[in-house]
């Protein structure tokens, strides 16, 4: 059974694009929310979602699981899903 992913990325992000290109490619599924398109009360809510699981407010921010990886990082992310 696949664990939860939640991807917090911004809809101009080149890493964010890679990194929901990688899950689509491997048919993972997937939840995501592209901060910058929130309207500002989304938005307010996300970052300060975002801020706890990774205060430098960097993106993507991408949870697998209980995991949180910072930025496109096959490798962790590919050991995250394994896991």
């Amino acid at each position: 059974m696949q664990k939860p992913v939640r991807i917090y990325s911004l809809s101009t992000c080149s890493h964010c694009k890679s990194a929901k290109r990688f899950f689509d490619e491997r048919g993972v599924t997937y939840e995501f929310n592209d901060v910058d398109l929130l309207d500002t009360m989304e938005k307010a809510t996300a970052i300060e979602e975002v801020k706890k699981l990774n205060p430098r407010l960097s993106f993507p921010t991408i949870i697998i699981g209980g995991r949180v990886i910072v930025g496109f990082r096959e490798n962790e992310i590919r050991e995250a899903l394994d896991q």
